[in-house]
């Protein structure tokens, strides 16, 4: 029997059925990929950074070989060196080339401990144990170079949450490592995204910091809300329920059309009514409340840590004000101390990733935090 197609997709990378617009930014990613261009992705989390990089993956030629790795959880250089090597062995050799591939040399040094599951073709895990008794920064990242030369193919390294290098205490360190390093190399390119734009703007932005100007910059815009609605209304339908454009519209506009969250909040949504049934007002409230009740202890526990000034100043972003925040009237009325307290309290929640500047604006990064916010502390 045909597994059912889910109708909308969060919290994972989308693809496929779930996966919608983006047709020039596939594109031009497709073209950096094959023909080696180094890129650096930075848009807002929940934006769909990560899904169109899976997206592209499956639509480059068969010559490029890519390789997926998820940074979060590395908190310092070798843990990074041990995950990436990890990811480039998994993805470029099979099991049975591991020990054979042009990897031989480099594991030869190392008592690397290779677990398979019980099912042939279930993945296999690696411990590599790479530290810098064995293995310089060199070593570890010209193995993708050495590999490639050896396969005669281009291989493209996608590291996602590469903001992550910034929180280390040798970050600036590191970062001269890899682009001394990587700089060099011919037939691997990179393609840079992490979920923290202020962080992945100030590494690949700042003329200052070593990885500036390292590749194409793309920023991604937001999926228009035209193709929301017709995504939205098509999926209600092929499952037997009706939603008007005009309410798949409400959906966009109540979470700014945010990629992720107009996924979870049409669930939400679609959760309320049976084959047959049509949506109305009421029901777009309702499952606009469910996911804010969803989402509340996460807002919780990032407000908890705030000053009584940091929350003052939220309140005053929720309250529509968006600049001139040193004006005495202004600091006044919010009780945000002296204008010197200004650039502060800013820094600190950019920092937190709760704000963001547009130019001379500030605004609430997340458009279902700021809905929180405004209705439980304005």
């Amino acid at each position: 029997m045909a597994i059912k197609k889910s109708s909308f997709v969060f919290g994972v990378s989308v693809s496929d059925y779930n996966f919608i617009g983006r047709e020039q930014e596939s594109r031009q990613l497709k073209l950096n990929f094959e023909e080696g261009i180094n890129t650096v992705i930075i848009s807002p989390r929940r934006w769909g950074k990560t899904s169109l990089v899976q997206h592209v993956r499956k639509m480059i030629s068969p010559d490029v070989i890519t390789v997926y790795v998820d940074i979060f959880g590395c908190k310092s250089e070798y843990e990074f060196y041990n995950t990436l090597v990890e990811a480039v062995l998994k993805q470029t050799a099979t099991t049975m080339q591991l020990w054979m591939d042009n990897a031989r040399e480099f594991l030869a040094r190392l008592s690397p401990k290779i677990s398979f599951a019980p099912e042939p073709a279930s993945e296999f895990s690696v411990a590599l144990g790479i530290t810098p008794k064995t293995h310089t920064p060199q070593e570890v990242l010209n193995l993708v170079e050495s590999i490639a030369e050896k396969k005669g193919k281009r291989i493209v390294v996608c590291i996602d949450e590469f903001q992550q290098i910034g929180e280390w205490s040798d970050s600036i360190s590191t970062q001269k490592k890899l682009r001394s390093i990587w700089q060099h190399h011919k037939l691997v390119s990179y393609c840079l995204f992490g979920s923290k734009k202020h962080m992945m703007s100030n590494i690949f932005q700042d003329k200052k910091m070593p990885l500036y100007q390292f590749g194409s910059l793309m920023f991604l815009p937001k999926i228009p809300k035209k193709d929301w609605v017709k995504y939205i209304v098509s999926h209600f339908a092929e499952r037997k329920r009706t939603i008007s454009d005009e309410l798949a519209g409400e959906i966009c506009d109540l979470v700014d059309s945010y990629s992720s969250y107009v996924q979870q909040l049409a669930w939400h949504v679609f959760s309320l009514i049976d084959e047959g049934d049509t949506i109305t007002e009421a029901h777009i409230h309702l499952a606009m409340q469910n996911l804010v009740d969803s989402c509340e202890l996460l807002f919780l526990e990032q407000t908890n840590p705030l000053s009584e000034y940091q929350m003052n100043f939220l309140r005053a972003l929720s309250a529509g004000i968006k600049e001139r925040f040193g004006e005495a009237s202004i600091r006044e009325e919010f009780k945000l101390g002296s204008a010197s307290n200004i650039p502060r309290l800013k820094s600190a929640l950019i920092k937190a990733d709760l704000i963001e500047s547009d130019g001379r604006l500030m605004n609430i990064t997340d458009p279902v935090f700021a809905y929180w916010f405004k209705n439980r502390f304005l």
